[in-house]
This record gives structure tokens, sequence and C-alpha cells, in this order.
């Protein structure tokens, strides 16, 4: 038997079983295994990081066609589960492949192979045994995500949403992340299209590849404190990144199209009145609507049952353009004295945003040592890791730079507001949303009360 006769095939895929069937050491017993057997050394087919429950693995897909273009007589693995964990999936490589090419397959624990009757008996037992011993995992798995759901945690897996850092099976607050959330929401709200905020996001930070991102954090209750788990959504224990009213306001304006995402993605803003969204009730709290003329609380109108608050409230209506012009007034004296405003409505408590950035920097500088000690130890190919070393290290530089002293990339929000106000031509726009738009951006309500007053509530 030649040295190209015999496949040997390792796999990892959690931590768990890093350390308890890592690559080094199946490549070991296995070498050792050939060696006693009187066979040359193997053919090394490694995966890496990769789930059993799927044959969708790179080497593996390699070795297959190998073995269909004759190169094996033998397949050996130390344990069968390292070859597929799915009953499915092992029946199928050994008879569908390795049987109908002539190839043996060998599994070191198990002490069987399939050139004997004995051996092709029991891997049809043992694969029934490792099926169920995938749908126990994910049952209990399953189990646990909806308890974590409903204590309040974030059920981990998969990314961790933007903003956000997952540490001890929490998520913990990115500084410089979340201000990136933060912006997207404060873009849309803005008047900003799905689109051009994707642009915006990734030409200034990078990493924001596609307009489904932006459109999936624009939706997503987590930035409220919320977790969702099967269609249920639960009070998370995290730490929002941004206000109730900043996302409703944000899923009524995306939700204003009524054919569809594809139309919601070119431009996914549209009001009907120019304080449209941004009117409530100082009586009940349920919003004002445009109607007939007026804006009118929900309540009172009873326009739509899902948006009463209190069926026998009776705030006042007030007349479109009275409210409008209202408004326009209050806009221009702020922008007479924004710094009167400003005197009377303090500032949040500043972030600090140099320690955020310095922190992503190093998170960053990890992540790209740990791809490097992945590719040396654990024989990833180098293509597999060159384009996230290229990414991280565009993102160091970017950081790097802004750490330098780069003045524009976080503003302060309230001279933001303050600069806003100076750009009143375009509540002359015929562009209803644009007036929208603009207002949205400097004012966060308008509060019609029971005698008629109004308050209005800046956005700072």
């Amino acid at each position: 038997m030649t040295a190209e006769t015999v496949a040997c095939y390792c796999r990892v895929s959690t931590e768990n079983q890093i350390e308890n069937y890592s690559i080094d050491e199946q490549k070991e017993r296995l070498e050792a295994f050939c060696k006693a057997r009187g066979w040359a050394k193997p053919t090394m087919f490694v995966d890496p990081g990769f789930s059993g429950g799927s044959l969708d693995r790179p080497s593996l897909r390699n070795m297959i066609e190998q073995v269909r273009a004759g190169r094996f007589s033998v397949v050996c693995v130390y344990k069968l589960d390292r070859l597929s964990r799915s009953q499915k999936d092992t029946l199928y490589l050994i008879e569908d492949v390795f049987n109908k090419y002539g190839v043996s397959f060998v599994s070191v624990c198990e002490n069987f192979d399939t050139s004997t009757p004995f051996g092709k008996a029991m891997v049809g037992i043992l694969s029934v045994f490792a099926q169920l011993e995938k749908d126990q995992i994910t049952e209990r798995f399953t189990m646990g995500r909806i308890g974590r759901a409903k204590n309040g945690l974030f059920h981990g897996g998969g990314n961790v949403p933007t903003g956000y850092d997952y540490v001890d099976s929490r998520l913990v607050v990115n500084e410089y992340k979340a201000e990136q959330v933060r912006e997207v929401f404060r873009l849309f709200l803005q008047g900003q299209s799905v689109h051009s905020i994707q642009r915006i996001m990734s030409e200034k930070y990078g990493g924001w590849s596609s307009h489904t991102l932006v459109y999936n954090v624009l939706k997503n209750s987590l930035y409220i404190g919320k977790v969702k788990f099967s269609g249920q959504e639960y009070d998370g224990e995290h730490e929002p990144i941004i206000s109730p009213e900043t996302f409703y306001e944000t899923q009524r304006l995306l939700s204003e199209r009524s054919d569809g995402r594809t139309e919601l993605q070119k431009n996914p803003f549209r009001a009907g009145f120019m304080l449209s969204g941004l009117v409530f009730c100082g009586n009940c709290g349920a919003k004002y609507h445009g109607n007939h003329g007026c804006y009118k609380c929900y309540s009172r109108a009873k326009t739509d049952k899902k948006y009463i608050i209190d069926p026998d409230c009776k705030n006042p209506n007030i007349p479109i353009g009275e409210l409008d012009d209202f408004v326009r007034d209050e806009i221009a004296r702020a922008a007479v004295d924004p710094s009167a405003v400003l005197s009377q409505n303090p500032a949040s408590p500043a972030k600090d945003i140099r320690s955020a950035l310095t922190a992503r920097l190093a998170d960053v500088k990890e992540q790209s040592d740990r791809l490097i000690t992945l590719y040396q130890e654990a024989g990833i190919p180098l293509e597999s890791v060159t384009g996230r070393l290229r990414e991280l290290e565009a993102e160091r530089d970017r950081l790097e730079a802004q750490l330098a002293g780069t003045p524009h990339i976080f503003i302060d929000r309230r001279r933001e507001w303050a600069e806003l106000l100076q750009h009143r031509e375009r509540l002359d726009s015929p562009d209803v949303s644009e007036q929208r738009g603009y207002v949205s951006s400097i004012v966060r309500r308008v509060v019609v009360m029971p005698d008629r007053s109004v308050k209005v509530e800046w956005r700072i």
C-alpha cells in the first residue's frame, strides 16, 4: 500500500471539542494507527472550526473528490463523529461515496472498518447513536436558548449584534460601535435612505458592507433592551443603546410604505405632513395624526384601535397649519439664540470615546493575532484568512488615525443640533418629507396640552 492510498480526515468545531480532540492529537493518533497497520504516511485532510452537522466543509469536499478520482483505498478517522454527526450524511458517505469507489472506511476509536461485515453493521448502529446525540444536543440547546431569553439574556451564537461585545455570556455595550448604531438611527430620522446610510457609514467607518445590515439594525428591538427567540420578545438585561421613542418612530416610518421592503430600501421615508409622527397628546400620551385639516389625538379620533390609549380622551384638535407655523416659529427663535435652549437642557454625561477607540483597536489587534495563530497551528489555508486580515488591517489604520486626532469622527450632539438650526431653508422645501426630515432632526416631540398650549421637546 503506497503513501497515496490512505486518507485521514480530522475535524474540530467547538472549543470543548478542541480540548478533547485537537487537530494535532487526531493527526498524531491517526499517523500512529497507520504506522501500526504497516501503511505509509497518510494524506491528511483537516477542517478546523466546522460543525459535523453538515457536509459543507472544504477539506471534506476535497477528500471526496480525490476518493472519486481513485486516489485512495482507505479513509481513516479518529472517531466516527469526526466524519459526521448526521446519520443520513454518515451513511451517504460510506455507501454512496466510499463503498461505491471501493474505499474502506476505518474508525480508530470504534475499532472497525467497512471491509468486514461486522464493521458495516457497526457503522449503521453507531451512526444512529450519533444522530440521536445530535438531536439531543439540539433539543437541549433550544431549551437553553428559550430559558436565556426568558431571563433577559441574549441567546448567543452567530454574530454578536453591532454595538455590543459578548462577554461572559452577556451583551456589553461597545461604545465605539454603539455610537455607529446611534448614528444610523439618527441619519434615518433625518430623512436619509437606507442606501445612503450604508454608503455614509461605510465611507466613515468601514465594515457597513450592505444596506441589509443597516435595515436589520433599524428593525432590531435589541437596541431598546429587548431579546427575541422563536418569535417571542422578552425584556433584556443588557443596556439599551437607543431610546424607545427613537426606535418606535423608526418602525412607524419604516412601515409607512405599503409596497414592501424593496421600495422601502429605495426610499424608506415618507411623511404626509410636516409633523407626522412627532405630535403627542399631553393628556393620554397617544400620538396625533393629520386628518381633515387637523392634527387629532388617536384616542379621541378612534380611527385606529391599536393607537388608542384612553378612549375617553378629550384633548383638543389643532389645525395643521396652526401647529406647523407654531413649530416653525419655535425653530426660528431657537436659531436666534441656541444657547438659551441648550442652557435649559443639560448635557448628557460625556462618553469616553477615546477609551472606546483604544479598546476597539486592542480588540482588532487581538483578532489579527488569533487568525495568524490559527493559520500557523491549525493548518488553515492562508487564503482562508487573508481577506479577513486585510479587513482588520484597514480598520486598525482607521482607528489609529482617529486616535491621532481626526476631529470629525464624533461630533458633539449639542453642537450638531445648534448647527442644524442654521439650515432652516429645508422648511421651505416643496417636499413634505424633506420638511419632516429636517424637523425630526432637531425636534423630538411636540406635545399638545389639554389647554391647547404646545410644548416643543428638542432632540438634544
